[in-house]
């Protein structure tokens, strides 16, 4: 799918994915079915997702306004590009890179700083790249292009909702690189326009103006000026045919000696220097990014085989979820089980199809066949007792075992009704749940507490969504 079907989808994603956003069930069956119906039931899972979300969202931006306002928050302008290379360039123009004097001193050339500004970046950039072959992080985007995503996400509509906010951090976190390449393209742009700028504007002052080039210096004499300039000049020199003065002829060229001379055949040699070592670099950097952000905007790598799109390609293709329960140091009554079995249906679909495994027994968790328990599973649900003090060695291993065995989200349950039973639901309550949150945290598992015996039925439907993303 292209940049602006991934767009659409992470948004419609965030009102699936966020409690209470308005978006029902019944909205989400007319997408998925007027997506087929589109598309054709048989079409790849790509196509089907990307008309959904384009179908919902029209309808989504038919009920709030600001849905279109966070979509328009992030589509490119690509006029922006165009008015900051014309305003590089003008910069450029504007600026005298000569002075009022009119001398060009060869040891201290104009656009010397431009030059050395640009090693700089080439440095940085080939720095960056060798890091990148050995640390996941070098590779991660510089603060330029991060800044560039924190002003994209305050363009979101003040008044955002929960949804929005969602598929605001999303968007800015799955198009980084895109956004990373186009502000290196804008930027290598702009730096080209702005070179070309301060050149065009040398030689129009030179039009009506006489630069004098010549050299002065406390500790040089003008064996070592001619040394220095011929190798800083050389590949200018190469590229121009214009030949460097001998070192004799370097004394005479002192202003001290003779007030310098007429400065065109060095301007020629500054002007081709700048081409070979801004514009030239700076014009395949730039194409580099162009390449970086066509190939991102034609086709951009959202990935569809995290839980929600496995859920709805299950969804899409009418297959029910398979949920696999795996007590561990807890045994459900026959009133508990009936509860999970209505908390499940009411939250992932009536045709879910759920099965509670045989209960593991508290420290034999080295001996479970997890592939087995958690085979064909789309959710795996390891199922503790409030009652019990996580321990990483059992409840942590138990957890990790089912993980490994399954490619199916695993989200943990804690059953509260014993816990709830002898303590109440007071401070004890919370400080036993904070145990459990660190616990699993670590191991990147959510954990949802329902009391089984006595559940709030729609509040843990509700977190159980929340929690299969």
């Amino acid at each position: 799918m292209n940049e602006s079907a991934a767009r659409n989808v992470l948004l419609l994603r965030a009102f699936e994915t966020t409690p209470n956003s308005g978006w029902t069930d019944g909205d989400r069956a007319w997408a998925s079915r007027a997506a087929a119906e589109v598309e054709g039931a048989s079409a790849p899972l790509e196509r089907i997702v990307a008309r959904r979300a384009v179908l919902a969202v029209e309808r989504l931006a038919a009920r709030d306004r600001n849905v279109t306002r966070a979509l328009r928050a992030f589509a490119w302008r690509p006029w922006v590009g165009a008015a900051i290379a014309v305003f590089a360039f003008a910069a450029g123009i504007a600026i005298d890179a000569i002075g009022p004097a009119q001398r060009v001193n060869l040891l201290a050339p104009p656009l010397a700083a431009l030059l050395a500004w640009n090693a700089a970046l080439y440095l940085l950039i080939a720095v960056r790249g060798a890091l990148g072959l050995f640390s996941a992080r070098a590779r991660a985007l510089g603060p330029l292009a991060r800044a560039f995503a924190r002003v994209l996400q305050r363009q979101a509509p003040p008044a955002a909702s929960a949804p929005l906010a969602a598929f605001l951090a999303d968007w800015a976190r799955a198009s980084a690189p895109l956004a990373a390449a186009r502000v290196g393209r804008v930027l290598h742009v702009a730096a080209i326009a702005f070179a070309l700028g301060l050149l065009a504007g040398l030689y129009v002052r030179g039009l009506a103006l006489e630069y004098r080039a010549g050299w002065e210096s406390t500790f040089l004499d003008a064996a070592a000026v001619h040394a220095i300039l011929s190798a800083l000049l050389a590949p200018a020199s190469a590229l121009t045919g214009i030949a460097l003065p001998d070192p004799a002829a370097f004394e005479a060229l002192r202003f001290s000696a003779a007030g310098g001379v007429n400065a065109a055949p060095w301007l020629h040699l500054i002007a081709a220097t700048v081409a070979l070592f801004v514009l030239a670099p700076r014009l395949l950097l730039a194409l580099g990014d162009r390449w970086v952000e066509a190939r991102w905007t034609r086709r951009f790598p959202l990935r569809l085989d995290d839980p929600y799109f496995r859920d709805l390609a299950r969804a899409l293709r009418d297959e029910p979820a398979r949920v696999r329960v795996a007590p561990y140091g807890v045994a459900l009554s026959p009133q508990a089980t009936l509860n999970l079995n209505a908390l499940v249906a009411q939250a992932l679909g009536a045709r879910t199809a759920l099965a509670v495994a045989p209960a593991t027994a508290f420290g034999d968790e080295d001996d479970v066949d997890a592939n087995a328990l958690a085979a064909d599973a789309t959710l795996v649900v390891p199922l503790f007792a409030a009652t019990a003090t996580p321990e990483p060695e059992n409840h942590g291993a138990f957890v990790d075992r089912l993980a490994a065995a399954s490619a199916a989200q695993v989200v943990a349950l804690i059953d509260e009704s014993d816990f709830r039973r002898r303590f109440g639901s007071g401070d004890r309550i919370e400080e036993r749940r904070t145990l459990w949150r660190n616990a699993l945290a670590e191991r990147r598992v959510p954990a949802l507490f329902v009391d089984l015996e006595q559940p709030d039925l729609a509040a843990a439907e509700a977190a159980l969504r929340a929690a299969v993303r």
